[in-house]
C-alpha cells in the first residue's frame, strides 16, 4: 500500500509541474480543449491508459 501511495503522489507531482511552470499556457490549452471532439479525447485517454499499463507491466517484470 505504501508503494501505491508513493506512485499516486508522484503522479500528482508530475501532473502539477506544468501548472506551476506554465500557468498561462495551461489556461490556453484548457480553452482549446473545448474544440477537440469528445471521441478524440476518449481515444487519447485510452491510449495514455494503455501505455501506462504497459509501462507498469514492464516495470514490474524487469524490477520484480
Amino acid at each position: 500500500m505504501a508503494y501505491f501511495l508513493c506512485v499516486i503522489g508522484m503522479v500528482l507531482v508530475i501532473e502539477g509541474i506544468p501548472y506551476i511552470a506554465f500557468p498561462k499556457g495551461m489556461k490556453k490549452m484548457a480553452k482549446q480543449m473545448e474544440n477537440i471532439p469528445n471521441k478524440a479525447l476518449q481515444i487519447t485517454g485510452l491510449i495514455a491508459a494503455l501505455l501506462g499499463l504497459g509501462i507498469v507491466y514492464i516495470g514490474t517484470h524487469i524490477g520484480g
